[in-house]
């Protein structure tokens, strides 16, 4: 059933099925691209499902092929950069932007309920780093994949990632991951331990409450939380520094402009590309 709350979702699909929250995140045309209302969409739904007296379970998963493709390039590229005095006030305003992202990963590092990424598909960027690392339970499709683009734009990984990824699969891994940007396929995630479960992609979502229903069929729903609560303790002070640490990095090196000339580089790369395409084309075609 969908929720009693006033507030309207715009961006997510939000359902209470029992014991069972469910987020899904609804841009499917931008690959559920964190554009919109999506962030304070999740944040909304986070807060409201934490506080529900009967469910057990959150779900986050994605509407469409992909679970989510990060940050909105299109709108940021778009984006009329605004005059500074300085750094200073450039690293200021960069932070204040950030808060929406900053809530929605804390929001998730404190979420009483056993928080389940259902990953229906791809995930790259943000999609890839916020989530996977705060998840408790992760359930992948066939085919899904994770990569991150930071060192590639010269930007770091967000909020928190570097150091939730590092408990999950281990420095080494972590470094290939986050500081490569190689791409994870669903069967390495599983066979590094940050994927719990690899499901069908077809009827995956049904599949997911479905296995979740199993679960609480023979687990008791308290037992399941307060295992999570008493694992999460000493982890939690550590996250929210990382969270914390990753943001003053991240802000450094926006207001140094680094990701701009990579953006800048990528687009001339992807310009020239596109002019040899074109003159291939033609020459072809004579």
């Amino acid at each position: 059933m969908a929720t009693t709350g006033k507030y309207k979702y715009t961006d997510i699909v939000f359902e209470i099925k029992g014991k069972i929250g469910i987020i899904k995140l609804n841009r499917p045309k931008s690959l559920n691209a964190f554009g919109g209302r999506l962030l304070i969409d999740v944040i909304s739904a986070l807060r409201e499902l934490n506080e529900h007296p009967e469910t057990v379970f959150t779900v986050i998963t994605g509407e469409g092929r992909f679970f989510s493709s990060g940050a909105d390039v299109k709108a940021m590229l778009t984006r009329k950069e605004p005059e500074y005095a300085n750094l200073a006030e450039k690293k200021v305003a960069t932070v204040a932007g950030f808060a929406e992202a900053l809530e929605l990963v804390r929001s998730m590092v404190d979420h009483k309920k056993v928080l389940v990424l259902a990953l229906n598909g791809p995930a790259v960027g943000g999609g890839a780093a916020w989530f996977e690392g705060q998840a408790d339970i992760v359930l992948a499709a066939e085919g899904a994949y994770l990569q991150v683009p930071f060192s590639a734009l010269g930007l770091v990984p967000e909020f928190g990632s570097a150091t939730a990824f590092s408990q999950s699969m281990g420095v080494h891994r972590a470094n290939d991951f986050l500081m490569f940007g190689r791409k994870l396929t669903v069967d390495e995630l599983e066979k590094y331990g940050m994927v719990n479960r690899i499901l069908p992609k077809e009827n995956f979502h049904q599949k997911v409450l479905e296995f979740l229903e199993a679960q609480l069929e023979v687990n008791d729903g308290k037992s399941m939380m307060e295992m999570k609560r008493l694992q999460n303790l000493p982890l939690r002070r550590d996250r929210l520094m990382a969270l914390y640490d990753a943001l003053d990095a991240l802000s450094e090196r926006i207001a140094e402009g680094a990701h701009t000339k990579r953006f800048a580089q990528k687009n001339a790369e992807l310009a020239g590309k596109s002019s040899e395409s074109i003159r291939g084309s033609m020459m072809r075609s004579r």
